[in-house]
């Protein structure tokens, strides 16, 4: 009989693989809302699927990897209905964020985003380098099942690489952050954050929907965000930014009118590329920074209160 203990560890398991299966599937279908056909493939911008199979890793470790590759499945199905060659596609998805987790835990990430060794190795090991995998395996999948001509590979490839990473870059950060998130007590710092979201969600949609090129006016307020509360608060901003201006590129409005595919796909990934490398990677230095002050506060305090002690033994000597 199996002990008590290995059915319940057992039962955990399979509740988890569940859980991350269902976060994936829906993910996707939300993901789906805003996608393009690149050369008659559908990609999108932004792919949440894969930040979430990417944190999913990092806090249960690599036994929830069949969620993934359900979560894959469904979202095949659900898109096109299933077929023998997609499951190179679900071998690539699945692959990509069980190498970005090995990745990062080689490097020693933590978790809490509060080194920028950390931003640096989610961006790279994360996200960019990792990513790589499932692009070129599901382009490749496309080409070889004759779905997409062969001269058309890199477009759909970039395409496919760019919306895999910007998912960690946008998605993973929001969700590491979030069991640690607190309500700030002050009033005004609930003020301040709150005033924050309706700015950078007022910028990003009046930039995103004007004609002249007035993107970069969004990047004060994430570095605002980033400085004042770092990435509890970059975070959400990055998230907004991104789902604003994705919605403008595939109504092709704004600085995105007027210009190709191609041109399109480039611009909104350069947008979005950067803003979520501004939000992190400062996000990270300004935690790190006010750690080791706090660390420099309490050695001052703890020899403080040794100069106290000693000081008495000293007017008796």
């Amino acid at each position: 009989m199996v002990p008590t203990e290995e059915w319940r560890r057992l039962t955990r398991t399979l509740v988890e693989i569940l859980a991350v299966t269902v976060a994936y599937y829906v993910a996707g279908r939300i993901g789906l809302l805003l996608r393009v056909v690149v050369e008659g493939a559908v990609v999108t911008p932004l792919w949440p699927p894969t930040g979430i199979a990417v944190a999913a890793l990092l806090w249960l470790g690599l036994r929830v990897w069949p969620g993934i590759a359900l979560g894959a499945y469904l979202s095949i199905a659900h898109l096109s209905g299933f077929h023998a060659p997609d499951a190179g596609i679900i071998a690539g998805n699945t692959l990509a964020p069980v190498c970005a987790y090995l990745l990062l835990r080689r490097v020693g990430f933590r978790t809490e985003l509060d080194r920028l060794r950390d931003g640096l190795a989610l961006v790279f090991l994360g996200g960019l380098l990792p990513m790589l995998i499932s692009a070129t395996i599901g382009t490749v999948v496309l080409v070889s099942n004759g779905d997409l001509a062969p001269n058309r590979f890199w477009p759909v490839w970039s395409a496919w690489w760019a919306g895999d990473a910007m998912g960690v870059l946008v998605v993973t950060p929001l969700l590491l952050v979030l069991p640690r998130a607190v309500v700030p007590r002050d009033p005004y710092r609930v003020a301040e954050a709150l005033a924050l979201m309706v700015a950078t969600g007022s910028v990003a949609l009046v930039t995103t929907r004007n004609s002249l090129s007035l993107l970069f006016l969004v990047f004060p307020l994430l570095i605002w965000s980033a400085v004042r509360f770092q990435l509890a608060g970059s975070a959400p901003c990055v998230l907004i930014l991104s789902v604003v201006a994705i919605v403008a590129a595939t109504e092709r409005v704004g600085p995105f009118a007027d210009h190709s595919l191609f041109e399109i796909m480039g611009n909104l990934q350069a947008l979005n590329g950067s803003a979520a490398l501004t939000a992190l990677l400062l996000s990270a230095l300004v935690t790190e920074q006010n750690n080791i002050r706090l660390k420099i506060e309490e050695v001052c305090e703890d020899l403080a209160e040794v100069v106290d002690r000693l000081a008495p033994r000293s007017r008796k000597d």
